[in-house]
């Protein structure tokens, strides 16, 4: 491609025809709108605009981007503007970093009623650290921590589990002092994975009462309420896998979290090559001391993969609990800051809203033009920018 960074738009639009004609019909509305926003991202269809240094003038034109959160060229701005409003907030203690994961056998159910299973699966997890933390034979404090959802392992099948970044203490119940975990160990993932199963397990069945959950395909047999009965009775004959790290020092923990808050289901930079049937991508062996190695599916597979992760609209995939939620959280801050000693939060910067000019380094660019789809059909521009 004639030194083109290989992207995933590259291989959405490569294959578009083919697989729209295969798999458009089978799609849920959000999952085709992620396909199109990410094959037009970043050409004519959505316009362009100009941007001007504030300082030394210098003119940048650029078509505009899809600004869908499943694009992987749209998240690297969304994620900076995020992590610098969370980099105010982090405490000066150390922070776990507890991954709790679905069983496999839920994958079918979960892809057919995302909604329904992904809030359940934020309730019972946030219940289940909230309920453990404060139990004065374990903590024995109330705590606050941010999850993030992701549904995909490295090979880009369907793997849903919850990233917890959580302090590592939090407040006595008299909200007096701060009460610390011990150094390399928060809670017993233990006790974690089984009363996550259980209240799990419960949500679910509540749910299946009230009748919020949808049958379709294969899944018809859990409408007949024996059936649902015993799929739940071997779902809590397994043990769930919940996993804790130890304490991550305070200093690391906003590149950790670069690592995950606005993460889509694969990179482009592990796309290695596309050919007119398959793409080949990297994918990290946790089973082979994490070794990368290449792996190549059908292009038509590729795309489908990618998109059994696009959650639907409006669903937020990253949400904080306890002391850290968003009700709580400013006064939440203050005390536990108040109680560790520590600096109170740092005002938010103004000056870095916007890109630093790549000429002078100083000055911010601000746009000052903006172009429809029509007008850049219709203007020298699209050439130059093509060219460019």
């Amino acid at each position: 491609m004639n030194g083109h960074r290989l992207e995933v738009a590259d291989v959405f639009r490569q294959y578009e025809q083919e697989f729209s004609e295969k798999w458009e019909r089978s799609l849920a509305p959000h999952q085709i709108r992620a396909f199109r926003d990410i094959c037009a991202c970043q050409k004519s269809e959505l316009g362009a605009h100009v941007q001007r240094c504030d300082h030394c003038s210098h003119e940048v034109i650029a078509f505009n981007s899809c600004r869908n959160r499943h694009c992987p060229k749209c998240q690297a701005g969304a994620r900076e503007k995020w992590l610098a409003a969370r980099s105010r907030e982090l405490l000066p203690v150390p922070y776990s970093h507890v991954v709790f994961t679905l069983p496999s056998k839920l994958a079918t159910l979960a892809l057919r009623n995302p909604l329904v299973v992904y809030n359940l699966f934020f309730r019972a997890v946030s219940e289940t650290l909230l309920t453990i933390a404060a139990d004065p034979r374990r903590l024995g404090a109330r705590i606050g921590f941010l999850a993030v959802l992701h549904t995909w392992n490295q090979k880009l099948l369907y793997h849903p589990h919850l990233h917890c970044l959580v302090p590592a203490g939090g407040i006595s119940p008299d909200g007096t002092r701060w009460i610390s975990s011990r150094k390399r160990f928060f809670l017993p993932v233990r006790v974690l994975s089984r009363i996550f199963r259980g209240k799990f397990l419960a949500f679910l069945s509540a749910a299946y009462r009230c009748r919020r959950l949808r049958f379709p395909g294969t899944l018809e047999p859990l409408s007949i309420p024996v059936e649902f009965d015993r799929f739940i009775r071997r779902l809590r004959r397994d043990e769930w896998v919940v996993y804790a790290k130890p304490p991550l020092v305070a200093d690391h923990v906003i590149k950790y979290l670069a690592r995950y808050t606005h993460r889509v289901a694969i990179s482009n930079g592990r796309l290695i090559s596309i050919t007119d049937t398959h793409v080949t991508f990297r994918w990290r062996d946790s089973a082979d001391g994490n070794k990368q190695k290449p792996m190549t599916i059908d292009s038509k597979e590729f795309i489908r993969r990618f998109l059994l992760h696009t959650l639907p609209r409006g669903f937020v995939k990253i949400r904080h609990f306890g002391i850290l939620c968003n009700r709580l959280r400013g006064v939440s801050l203050t005390l536990c800051r108040l109680l560790i000693g520590a600096p109170q939060m740092r005002p938010i910067d103004s000056q870095c809203r916007g890109h630093a000019c790549p000429r002078c380094r100083i000055g911010i660019l601000r746009t000052v033009i903006l172009l429809s789809a029509t007008e850049v059909q219709h203007s020298s521009l699209r050439v130059s920018l093509d060219s460019s």
